[in-house]
């Protein structure tokens, strides 16, 4: 809940502008749903893709104060996020509701950024692959081998949003490769070695290096460091 349209409008064009000559690497934005169709204006033609912050399952009706995925299409999106960390923390957001979440995206050919992560209790009580087993599991219930082709998945511990700290790249890493290998197991090796793993956990440029290194770890979902154009281009081209 950050930036005005204007604000993000001008963001959006600085990242756009710097990076032409980034080759290899997936770029994509999330804006606030206030600016999210100027901004797909804004980053018409470049690199930069758009994804929004969340959505609702539902397609319309009444629901006042949500938005559907019809309408991020509209606005110009080609990604959400799903299942983030503080959608659940302070908006009730649970498994079952994130399934629901991904199954609609995907109807309107949404692809899902769609997050996991334990909490520093969690950790602490040796429960992390527990509690990672019960989200991919259950977020993933229903879905078909071709339908999580086009799902990146973003490892978010809980403890390290926010709070400057961060996951050693070898906590990071095995994480990863457990999601990875539940994948595996859920559904076959070819897709699991071709998804997309993203860290999320207090990504910043002193720090990107180190987690890239790591071989199960594909990028980065991007909190703090993505609101100043400099730091953000600083993660996109270490």
């Amino acid at each position: 809940m950050n930036n005005s349209v204007k604000e993000s409008v001008s963001l959006a064009r600085e990242i756009a502008a710097s990076v032409d000559d980034v080759k290899g690497r997936e770029i994509v934005i999330a804006p606030p749903f206030t600016s999210l169709y100027p901004v797909s204006k804004e980053i018409e033609g470049s690199k930069v893709k758009l994804s929004a912050q969340n959505l609702f399952w539902k397609e319309n009706g009444a629901y006042t104060g949500e938005i559907s995925a019809s309408m991020l299409k509209d606005a110009g999106c080609e990604y959400v996020i799903i299942g983030h960390s503080e959608r659940r923390q302070f908006f009730g957001e649970i498994d079952e509701s994130v399934n629901q979440k991904i199954k609609t995206a995907m109807k309107y050919n949404l692809n899902p950024i769609v997050c996991a992560g334990e909490t520093l209790e969690e950790r602490e009580k040796g429960k992390t692959f527990e509690v990672i087993r019960r989200q991919v599991e259950k977020e993933f219930a229903g879905l078909s081998a071709s339908e999580i082709k086009n799902i990146v998945i973003a490892y978010e511990p809980v403890w390290a949003i926010g709070t400057g700290k961060t996951a050693t790249p070898k906590q990071a890493n095995e994480v990863h490769l457990f999601i990875r290998n539940l994948i595996k197991e859920f559904f076959n090796r070819e897709i699991s070695d071709n998804l997309s793993i993203l860290y999320g956990g207090s990504v910043k440029p002193d720090n990107i290096k180190g987690l890239m290194e790591q071989g199960e770890i594909d990028g980065a979902l991007v909190g703090g460091a993505s609101l100043k154009g400099i730091d953000f281009l600083k993660l996109v081209k270490y």
